[in-house]
């Protein structure tokens, strides 16, 4: 069958709007297909489009803060991130950014953080704020208020603040544990001191395991986050903070497309624990584990590799004293599957000391059950800071603290008291307070533990001073606190 020149041209037309077949198109031009009006097809559907997230960043940009922080004597080797070694994949970086000496000029630095309540705490990390001086938070009206540190975790890398300001615009918080990998997600921070910044991406993969970083099951993004990032939120479709961004990866010092942020789950069990009494408790199992290959899988008698091979076991640890010995394989906790080795610790730190749990474990080829008390993890016994900063509510000590644990207690010969970890500048220095003291009384008042000292310290007058009882080696002494006079 013959066409006109006229039809050709209005098939080829056709062809390359993408309204023929190709295989039509060629009987066409062979003169064997149907009449050019008969080729026309259906235009192809259109592909999934991408999220508008326009919506989502006006409803969620007015409850991210911009933090500026101020450290006296303290190496700045970056603006809102932790510090790395030079040798390290952020070392070129950091090599090339300038450097303070102790006893320089403050150094300043810059984080995000994010409104929790209306009523004025703040979310951010704790290596955006560890050390501060001073902490200032930016709202996103331009408003800059002075904050409160009311506690900071550096296990999990959390920090609470607290601002003197009402009816702020709060987030809403997400379920971490709902995330699938996949999933559209967006952060929002001041990168490089870049306010109000907002980049999007992926969940790229869960439950991270990073080195050092062993109680964090941490949430892992293609989301372009940078120095200044830190303690900024990551949001989900619908508006809701499932993440608190925490750490990139990096071999420039700058983004690079592995993020990773603090599941919103892990993070708020830290924050309602500060909250609640200024500590954080973290469990202990007492295990070295090691993930299990294919042929440690094949050399124990197991099927197939999974699990946590236990590597060591401390002496006098809940583990030991439940009958877990060297070479046996977990592989579940609390009711929960232990798939890897780096699935074990989050699971443990997350456990409240006391608490006893199952721990399934494969021995011999055969699958056994154990009941494990959990105890307080050694060396972190809710130590927090108190005070770094002063704000309108009143006088500080700006010291951090530990609860002492019932050995220390029977040792010292004392009921109560919570042990000085560190002494920044402020009343408590000018006191002669010491790293090592252990506070007794304020105003005459025993201090029991951490909750309570916040409590005493919160009532004291401005203005005045007050008899303070440390311990100190193997006596005690008197020393008198200035209480400030300035509220702010």
């Amino acid at each position: 069958m013959a066409f006109s020149p006229t039809t050709k041209k209005i098939t080829l037309a056709l062809a390359a709007a993408g309204l023929v077949s190709a295989s039509a198109f060629a009987l066409h031009q062979a003169g064997d297909g149907p009449p050019a009006a008969a080729l026309v097809t259906a235009p192809a559907a259109p592909a999934a489009a991408l999220p508008d997230l326009t919506g989502l960043v006006a409803q969620a940009t007015p409850s991210v803060v911009q933090l500026t922080v101020v450290r006296k004597g303290v190496e700045q080797v970056a603006r809102g991130l932790p510090d790395f070694p030079e040798d390290g994949p952020l070392g070129e970086f950091f090599k090339r950014l300038p450097r303070q000496a102790p006893d320089s000029a403050p150094a300043q630095g810059m984080g995000s953080g994010f409104i929790l309540s209306a009523d004025g705490y703040v979310v951010t990390n704790h290596h955006v704020v560890d050390g501060a001086e001073k902490v200032t938070v930016k709202l996103h009206d331009r408003r800059e208020l002075p904050a409160r540190v009311v506690g900071s975790d550096k296990q999990s890398d959390v920090a609470v603040l607290k601002i003197e300001a009402s009816g702020l615009p709060a987030v809403k918080l997400g379920n971490s544990d709902s995330l699938q990998v996949g999933q559209w997600v967006l952060a929002i921070g001041a990168p490089f001191g870049l306010e109000r910044s907002a980049t999007q991406g992926i969940v790229s993969a869960l439950g991270r395991s990073l080195p050092d970083e062993r109680y964090v099951p941490f949430i892992q993004t293609d989301v372009a986050v940078n120095p200044g990032n830190s303690g900024g939120p990551l949001f989900d479709l619908s508006g809701r903070v499932v993440g608190i961004n925490s750490q990139i990866y990096s071999q420039t010092g700058g983004y690079m497309g592995l993020s990773f942020a603090i599941p919103i789950n892990t993070a708020m069990d830290v924050v309602n624990q500060i909250k609640a009494g200024g500590t954080v408790a973290r469990g202990w199992l007492g295990l070295t584990v090691q993930p299990v290959t294919q042929d440690l899988a094949a050399s124990f008698g197991a099927t197939r590799p999974g699990g946590a091979l236990v590597a060591q076991v401390t002496p006098g640890s809940p583990a030991a004293e439940a009958g877990i010995r060297v070479g046996d394989i977990v592989t579940g906790y609390a009711g929960k599957p232990v798939a890897d080795s780096a699935d074990l610790p989050p699971m443990v730190g997350a456990t409240r000391p006391g608490q006893t749990v199952q721990l399934s474990v494969a021995r011999d080829g055969k699958e056994r059950t154990f009941e494990v008390k959990i105890a307080q993890l050694p060396g972190t016994d809710g130590k927090v800071r108190i005070g770094q900063a002063e704000t309108g509510e009143g006088p500080r000590l700006n010291v951090a603290v530990a609860e002492l644990t019932a050995e220390e207690r029977r040792s010292l010969g004392v009921e109560g008291g919570v042990r000085v970890t560190d002494v920044g500048p402020g009343a408590a220095r000018d006191a002669g307070v010491r790293q090592g003291d252990v506070l007794l009384q304020i105003d005459n008042r025993p201090v029991k533990d951490i909750a309570q000292l916040k409590e005493i310290v919160r009532g004291l007058s401005a203005g005045k001073t007050v008899p303070m009882l440390v311990k100190r080696g193997e006596g005690a002494l008197f020393l008198a606190l200035g209480v400030p006079a300035s509220r702010g």
